[in-house]
């Protein structure tokens, strides 16, 4: 026995979605045996666009019955019967999701007419409901109403179940161990089965081919069905747009990591959130004015000359100019910690002994300011970090040099790598960022083994 079910709501994701109307056809495999079709008052307001789409508006629903009043006959009509809908998992989980609010258990066998039609009837340019009911000779009237897409829905499963190896792929879809039920609607299975049980980068791509989620994983496949399993708003829409699956090896989960972040940079998918800002760089720099004094500034890093360090905010600037202006006593003026004064008078730094009222110590002055200049240089250095490879003939490594990220590469494991010529020769260059910088100082932090210095032969 089957329920061929679809519902209207007010269209607030999964979880704070409100059934509007419902439709319910009981189907033996031969004939309607029940039906089943309501407007349902869903005690919130329908927003205009829904109203615009299906019709329904408050005045419609605001002496139906509330979905508690039904839910007995929800209930009875469905149990001991198949649950079918055209994309199943939207329609039932927000039945299921619905009724649990209200304290009550809902659990069917599924199948979905989306799957179903792909398996069966393969070959049409578009699954939706209304173009592969054309395209089928599928009578389709009052869209987007319950009772007509749930009966045009019916007439499709009438059609599939009498279709060639009908039999063996309803088994197949109802096994409990089955992936089909759990595959989005629109994405065939042979995406999912060409995905490797390997680290890398996965890309989640809609019926057009456009990226619109980038994720890394230790086991791509194994993360990308827990995709599929996630019940929350936000993974169920994500399911639903996509139609196609991609991949890139990285053979470890810092490369894995590092090219996720550039991937989201460089595409923008609709679905990922983090990283998406892009995240303004300043840069300490120095510069001698026409009195010969040497002063040191910051600015955005594309107004700063020959940058000494690169920071990530005014504050974290400012912060670190005030130590240098403590720790090598400079002058607050001449650090560009204070604008428009004749003398410094910083509220946190009382020692200075610089130049900003007696020109006389310039060589002085100036020298403590090139020990400063050194010692942001001698913070700097160039190391590679040598990883696992995509497969057994190559490694990876991610380069660094004076502690910028400068990208990652895999190399021949016969290939020597002690020189940064060396690394730059199999070289895939990226862009610094906040966020790569962060990954790679917190893979150095927790990890000593395989960081290889460039400048010798010694092992940070």
């Amino acid at each position: 026995m089957y329920c061929i079910v679809d519902i209207e709501t007010t269209g607030n994701g999964i979880k704070g979605n409100r059934i509007t109307e419902i439709s319910i056809f009981k189907y033996d495999g031969h004939e309607v045996v029940d039906e089943y079709t309501t407007l349902v008052n869903p005690e919130c307001d329908i927003p205009f666009f829904i109203t615009g789409l299906t019709g329904i508006d408050n005045d419609m629903v605001r002496n139906a019955p509330k979905l508690e009043e039904i839910a007995p006959k929800i209930l009875e009509i469905t149990s001991g019967a198949i649950f079918v809908a055209h994309s199943v998992n939207f329609d039932y989980n927000v039945i299921k999701n619905e009724l649990k609010l209200l304290g009550l258990e809902f659990s069917r066998k599924k199948l979905c007419t989306v799957r179903l039609s792909r398996k069966l009837i393969p070959g049409y340019h578009s699954y939706s409901l209304g173009k592969l009911c054309s395209a089928v000779g599928i009578p389709l009237s009052d869209r987007h109403r319950a009772r007509g897409d749930a009966h045009a829905t019916m007439l499709l499963f009438h059609k599939l179940l009498r279709t060639q190896d009908a039999e063996t792929v309803f088994k197949s879809f109802l096994n409990a161990k089955s992936q089909e039920a759990t595959l989005p609607p629109s994405l065939p299975k042979s995406e999912f089965e060409k995905l490797p049980a390997t680290p890398g980068i996965y890309y989640f791509k809609d019926s057009k081919g456009q990226i619109i989620y980038v994720g890394k994983a230790i086991n791509i496949k194994k993360r990308v069905l827990g995709h599929f399993y996630d019940k929350s708003t936000k993974e169920i829409a994500l399911c639903s747009e996509t139609g196609y699956l991609d991949f890139e090896e990285t053979g470890n989960e810092l490369i894995a990591l590092l090219l996720e972040s550039a991937e989201i940079k460089r595409h923008y998918p609709k679905f990922n959130r983090a990283q998406k800002r892009k995240i303004q760089q300043y840069a300490i720099f120095s510069y001698e004015d026409r009195n010969g004094i040497l002063h040191l500034a910051y600015n955005k890093i594309n107004m700063a000359p020959n940058p000494l360090l690169v920071l990530y905010s005014i504050a974290e600037c400012r912060a670190f100019m005030e130590a240098l202006c403590e720790n090598f006593e400079l002058c607050p003026k001449y650090c560009h910690l204070q604008d428009n004064v004749d003398t410094c008078s910083h509220f946190r730094i009382k020692n200075c002994i610089g130049i900003c009222s007696d020109i006389r110590h310039l060589e002085t002055y100036n020298e403590r300011v090139g020990n400063a200049i050194r010692s942001l240089s001698e913070k700097k250095s160039d190391f590679a970090i040598k990883l696992k490879g995509r497969n057994p003939d190559e490694n990876g490594f991610v380069l660094v040099q004076e502690n910028l990220y400068m990208g990652f590469g895999f190399a021949p494991k016969d290939s020597p790598l002690l020189t940064l010529d060396d690394f730059e020769t199999f070289l895939s260059k990226q862009r610094n960022t906040l966020e790569t910088q962060r990954i790679v100082e917190a893979f150095v932090r927790k990890n000593q083994k395989g960081i290889v210095g460039l400048k010798g032969v010694e092992t940070y």
